[in-house]
């Protein structure tokens, strides 16, 4: 089994002069669908309200085969809107309430209430607004030290700063998450926020360093047009992005992040008993995913929506 914990929300797109048309949205959520579309058992911990926005949501996870374990809250589910004008220019508001009790220490005793709802995992998935808000960000934190023994940990930050605005916080909480990861993947977008001035390629090979032998194995960066990016302990190793026609980029480094861990899962190299294989992969083997996510992630632009795709379009 496959974990993913983080928010799902619904994004709603008004335009001038009509309603809102929701869409079911969140970065984890959609990883966790990329996951499952690509055949692997997965499950999603996240929170959605007892609402009509919270049956789309998991709607939309069950219909994809993503097991739901957390029960809706009686908070409302979370929306992030965007209010186009006439020019087509956008202006945001949000409503976001992220937290996970289930997942929060119990007592004294520093044992995770939902820590039986990890145990089977041998891969956890968590990144974006999740871990860098609070009262979430502990509760994932929490999470991720628990599954961190038995599972591979893999973190997207994925930055928000219309939502996380204080940059001095998200590079706290993202060295958090980057001590505990084994597989991280970051857009060159989030290093030039989090570290202004740097090229992010080097903060990549930070990143790598970081930890010395507890430290990630890989860090890839996406660069959009430019094509993936990616350093282990093997080199550096690069790849071209697939040519097609761009309908719209929501939802593409989500199924790049997907596609990611299912060529690491295929090849067997989740688990933590796996964590020296994952440190010694070689860079023909690293190439060979970065290629494979780049073509997830062609296929999603190529469509409208964070609509990833399924292992039979990636097998022709």
């Amino acid at each position: 089994m496959l974990t993913v914990i983080g928010e799902a929300l619904i994004d709603e797109v008004v335009h001038a002069g009509h309603g809102a048309v929701p869409h079911v949205g969140g970065s984890p959520m959609n990883v966790a669908v990329g996951l499952a579309r690509l055949g692997h058992p997965v499950q999603f911990l996240g929170r959605m309200g007892q609402d009509a926005y919270g049956d789309m949501v998991a709607g939309h996870l069950k219909s994809n085969d993503v097991l739901v374990p957390l029960l809706p809250d009686q908070l409302p589910t979370s929306v992030a809107r965007a209010v186009l004008d006439a020019n087509g220019a956008a202006s945001y508001e949000f409503a976001l309430d992220w937290t996970l009790p289930a997942l929060a220490s119990s007592g004294g005793s520093g044992e995770s209430v939902g820590s039986f709802m990890l145990n089977g995992t041998t891969l956890l998935h968590t990144g974006s607004i999740a871990t860098m808000l609070a009262p979430g960000e502990d509760h994932v934190l929490a999470a991720v030290i628990s599954a961190h023994p038995h599972a591979t940990i893999s973190y997207d930050p994925n930055c928000r700063p219309s939502i996380i605005a204080d940059v001095a916080h998200a590079r706290s909480q993202v060295k958090k998450f980057v001590q505990l990861a084994d597989v991280i993947k970051a857009s060159d977008e989030d290093l030039a926020w989090l570290y202004p001035g740097v090229d992010p390629k080097e903060s990549a090979r930070k990143w790598l360093a970081h930890g010395g032998a507890e430290g990630p194995a890989v860090v890839v960066l996406t660069q959009g047009a430019d094509g993936p990016w990616a350093v282990c302990a093997a080199g550096e190793v690069a790849c071209q992005v697939p040519s097609v026609e761009v309908v719209d980029t929501v939802g593409a480094g989500d199924s790049f992040m997907a596609a990611l861990l299912s060529g690491l899962v295929d090849r067997e190299l989740d688990g933590a008993q796996r964590r020296a294989e994952l440190r010694a992969i070689s860079s023909g083997v690293l190439a060979d995913i970065i290629d494979y996510a780049a073509r997830a992630a062609a296929i999603t632009v190529s469509r409208a929506g964070a609509n990833p795709p399924h292992r039979t379009e990636l097998q022709n």
